[in-house]
């Protein structure tokens, strides 16, 4: 399977990553209200149901990309590399979210968002 498809796997657990630490780090997680409860929350709980969401949001454009861009056999090696990038952005936007480090945050958003972009450009401009 390609490092790709893999990266969309990964890509699909973030959410659900930092959505556990979110719940780990607020103060006595109410199950019966889980989204009332993350909307209580303040600090690095909060920063990191934030993140949560935006992974949630960023996840069908990557997706949709990865698969889009192998069904027009761009090269495959191209597509990996684009999306190993997109991986590592989102890691380290999760990071930057979590240590409230705005500026930074919004870099990795952005080539996170350039590679997607990118991903989807390779059948147009690169072909085998």
């Amino acid at each position: 399977m390609p490092i790709a498809f893999w990266c969309v796997l990964v890509a699909g657990i973030l959410p659900v990553a930092t959505v556990a630490i979110a719940k780990a780090g607020g103060k006595a997680f109410d199950n019966h209200d889980p989204r009332g409860w993350l909307e209580r929350q303040s600090g690095r709980a909060r920063r990191a149901d934030l993140a949560h969401r935006n992974h949630f949001e960023a996840f069908p454009f990557f997706a949709a990309a990865v698969l889009v861009a192998s069904h027009l056999q761009a090269p495959q090696a191209r597509i990996n590399e684009l999306a190993v990038v997109f991986i590592i952005a989102r890691v380290l936007y999760t990071v930057c979210y979590l240590t409230d480090r705005a500026t930074l945050r919004t870099l990795c958003w952005t080539i996170g968002l350039l590679s997607v972009v990118g991903i989807f450009l390779l059948p147009v401009f690169v072909h085998n």
